[in-house]
């Protein structure tokens, strides 16, 4: 039995279908990198969901302790990362801290990796 290979014409142009859109630029790409590394932590991940679940995705820091089985200050230390990475807002009541979804910021990064849309990262 002989076996016959197809032969592909290699100068018949590029392979891929072309771009639909603008990729990432490589300085959205490292802010965005910047921006998801602050989700890319457990802790991080199960205290967004947390508050996220919460009644008017809003919690106190006083009741995120407990949840993730870790101390105040390092609890308050992840909060602060989201918080600068804008996936949550902070707010004083008396001597605690509330923590606040911004579902906004989520919608914006996932925009940016679905549709090419750079602004804000």
């Amino acid at each position: 039995m002989v076996t016959t290979l197809e032969v592909t014409d290699v100068s018949a142009g590029v392979c891929c279908a072309p771009l639909v859109h603008e990729p990432l630029s490589t300085v959205d790409a490292e802010r965005l990198a910047h921006t998801m590394k602050a989700l890319a932590d457990p802790t991080r991940l199960r205290l967004l969901s947390i508050v996220a679940a919460s009644e008017g995705q809003e919690a106190c820091v006083c009741d995120l302790t407990e949840p993730v089985a870790l101390s105040q200050p390092t609890v308050s230390h992840h909060l602060k990362i989201l918080t600068e990475a804008g996936f949550l807002s902070r707010s004083k009541r008396g001597t605690w801290a509330y923590y606040a979804l911004v579902p906004e910021r989520l919608d914006e990064v996932a925009r940016t990796l679905l549709a090419g849309s750079h602004t804000g990262v």
